[in-house]
């Protein structure tokens, strides 16, 4: 109990020193990770954020080969976990901290969305965005997506492979891609809701985006890779997830950072 407490006690105090955390995150968090850092900075003053976005399997990559990121904020459990395994990462820090939704979204009003994924049958449908499968939990879970609805076989020659889901998102943006398959927390961000249309894909056939927060091995020796990670099950910073158009793990949200 006492030990218990101690930690409490230690995670509340500001620190006088904080310095530096360099995160490495998923890029369906682009339009709200600056939103969260700046919550983390309120809470840890001194502490200086520094964020790179991109695949999450391009990260567990760097992360592996001795990239010096603090916290790797993966779309998905199993990256974090496997750079747990190899010595790469904190197992014991390894949390989740989001649960993501797919959508399809165009901004071709030829489309009718109304139809769900049975849109992608349309004959007039020539290119359809998702992120890569092979380094992206999302370009995964699109892909799944379509097998389980009959329509992955029909639109090979037709995809259009973003590196990461916002790549994916911009050849919608530009016209490069009729409908993508793309993430919720992208649709409702502030820079991109109501333009186009949506429709939320059925989570049915497809395994939940557990998306998971880890301390590197790296980031074992700054105190702030901690303390963020443990931010995240904060109501703030649940908040601002749910906010931004992700659905929240299971368990109680923590009170400071």
């Amino acid at each position: 109990m006492k030990k218990i407490l101690f930690l409490m006690l230690v995670l509340a105090m500001p620190l006088a020193q904080a310095g530096t955390l360099l995160v490495a995150a998923a890029s369906d968090l682009v339009y709200c990770i600056d939103e969260l850092g700046a919550a983390f900075r309120r809470q840890t003053p001194g502490a200086d954020v520094k964020v790179s976005t991109g695949a999450s399997g391009n990260f567990f990559a760097q992360i592996k080969r001795g990239a010096p990121f603090d916290v790797f904020l993966s779309a998905d459990m199993d990256y974090p976990r496997q750079l747990a395994q190899e010595g790469a990462a904190d197992l014991a820090t390894l949390k989740p901290y989001a649960i993501g939704r797919l959508a399809v979204w165009t901004l071709d009003p030829r489309f009718d969305l109304a139809r769900g994924m049975r849109a992608f049958a349309d004959p007039r449908l020539v290119r359809v965005a998702i992120a890569n499968p092979d380094v992206a939990p999302y370009g995964r879970a699109a892909r799944a997506a379509l097998i389980h609805h009959g329509a992955w076989e029909a639109l090979q020659g037709k995809l259009a492979i973003g590196e990461n889901v916002a790549q994916a998102a911009q050849f919608v943006q530009t016209g490069n891609a009729q409908l993508g398959i793309v993430s919720l927390a992208t649709v409702l961000s502030p820079r991109l809701k109501g333009v186009g249309r949506y429709y939320l894909v059925p989570e049915e056939g497809i395994a939940p985006i557990e998306q998971g927060a880890v301390v590197t091995a790296h980031g074992k020796g700054n105190p702030l890779a901690a303390r963020f990670v443990q931010f995240l099950q904060t109501k703030a910073a649940r908040d601002i997830l749910q906010r931004s158009g992700f659905g929240l793990p299971r368990g109680p949200a923590g009170g400071g950072a």
